[in-house]
């Protein structure tokens, strides 16, 4: 009992030294550029962080494919998928902390069998991760039934997050291989979130989605119409990826730098869905060249920020929020231990909870009585990521390798967004993290062609 108890004072203390420790070797590794008023990297998370190389193929043809050509040549396999999984995820720990969430990332998740899925999930948490899992969203009910329940029929996962990916350039999904435009598609993002609203009906297991969509000229002026309709299907976020050169430049049919699709134009289509301006200041994660959010909530057609940027009261909270929850680690912590670890906090920082009732007065003003008593608050988080093109990721990553800082000012920017990327890779054979474009733009390609050896397709035999 003794020893139960110390465990659980050691679980709940409010700041995790190891995390704590992950966060300021984070913070002292970011470039200058990036540590602004607003950076939550090195202050209240490490970054993100994702899989490779555990199931590289995929079912659907999209165009652009930020996979490899040999991605869809190697086999779909559970063990592979399982082992190296926690490999990965035991490296990422050490280095990134006790606490994050991670992408369960490579091909389509869904190949891989229900029960292996959930068994990689379960692997993430083990070593503190919030998983989630990317997908076309081309899935079927009874698989994710399959997922969540174990062979007995018994519910083996209480909680899951997919992040779902959606846009007119994927070819072969069922019941609309080519899509005309993106409002061709909405049934289909209405029928996947349907079906997690069913799994916390039928079996309680909550759920967690992002809708994931590609920008080109041919759809960057349909992001505002995708903006109103699907923040109301139930999805938590919102992301927009402007395309890169990136991956099987056999799927590279169109230009994506013909019309407006930079950084600046995107998020200005994001704010005319939303209706109104999105400060991508208050919280900056990484380099604003590569990630820009915008953390809120609708009450009916209208979406609020959760911290106003033009108020300095507002900014202030978020300065004592850096301050006070910095190493307490949200990711991945079980919501019982989560709200214990803030009990304890408030009991020795009582100033805190002056600074939250105040926050939450202005912000019942702000969005007034009425529309809380009318709507439930509905948070959705708006996000664009920029990748960069593989041409440019190559030479600017082969000069880091050799610690050397460019004097060419583009190069010296690619690798300043390096420095800062929010999204880490682990390479357990030699102990190192990498950034996902430095993944998927330079070593993606000779590891899926290993990848075709170890795990080759199985051969047909025909007559």
């Amino acid at each position: 009992m003794l020893s139960r108890l110390r465990d659980l004072e050691r679980r709940t203390r409010p700041r995790d030294p190891a995390f704590a420790a992950a966060l300021a070797r984070r913070w002292a590794g970011l470039p200058d550029v990036v540590k602004t008023p607003g950076q939550v990297l090195g202050r209240f998370a490490a970054g993100c962080e994702g899989t490779h190389g555990v199931f590289p193929a995929c079912n659907l043809a999209c165009t652009p494919c930020y996979h490899s050509r040999d991605a869809n040549r190697v086999r779909v396999d559970g063990a592979h998928t399982r082992e190296q999984v926690e490999a990965q995820m035991a490296l990422l720990e050490r280095e990134r902390g006790p606490r994050a969430h991670a992408q369960l990332i490579g091909g389509e998740v869904t190949l891989l069998p229900p029960d292996d899925h959930a068994a990689t999930l379960l692997i993430m948490r083990r070593h503190g991760r919030e998983p989630m899992s990317m997908t076309h969203g081309d899935v079927d009910e009874e698989y994710l039934e399959r997922l969540v329940l174990g062979p007995d029929g018994r519910r083996r996962l209480r909680r899951v997050s997919f992040a779902a990916h959606f846009d007119m350039m994927m070819f072969g999904r069922r019941g609309i291989p080519r899509p005309p435009d993106e409002a061709a598609l909405h049934p289909y993002r209405r029928r996947f979130a349907e079906m997690f609203a069913r799994l916390r009906r039928r079996h309680g297991v909550r759920s967690f989605l992002a809708h994931n969509m590609t920008v080109t000229p041919a759809n960057v002026e349909q992001i505002p119409e995708v903006v109103r309709e699907v923040a109301r299907m139930g999805y938590g976020m919102l992301s927009f990826q402007p395309a890169a050169y990136v991956g099987d430049e056999r799927r590279w049919r169109e230009s994506y730098r013909g019309g407006d699709v930079g950084p600046d134009a995107v998020w200005a289509q994001i704010e005319r869905g939303v209706g109104r301006p999105l400060d991508h200041h208050v919280f900056e994660n990484g380099d604003v060249r590569c990630n820009r959010t915008a953390y809120g909530f609708y009450l009916g057609e209208r979406w609020h920020p959760f911290l106003d940027g033009d108020d300095a009261r507002d900014l202030a909270t978020r300065d004592a929020f850096f301050r006070h929850l910095s190493g307490v680690g949200f990711g991945g912590t079980p919501p019982a231990v989560l709200a214990a670890k803030l009990v304890r906090l408030a009991v020795g920082r009582p100033r805190v909870v002056g600074i939250a009732l105040a926050w939450l007065v202005r912000t019942v003003r702000r969005v007034g009585v009425g529309a809380l008593l009318r709507h439930r608050p509905r948070p959705v988080t708006f996000v664009m990521h920029q990748f960069m093109d593989a041409a440019d990721v190559a030479p600017a990553w082969d000069l880091v390798q050799r610690g050397i800082t460019s004097d060419d000012p583009g190069v010296r920017a690619t690798q300043e967004r390096l420095a800062a990327c929010h999204y880490a890779m682990a390479h357990p054979e030699d102990g190192t993290l990498v950034p996902a474009c430095v993944q998927h733009g330079v070593l993606d390609p000779a590891e899926n062609a290993q990848l075709k050896v170890l795990l080759p397709m199985p051969s047909v035999r025909r007559g």
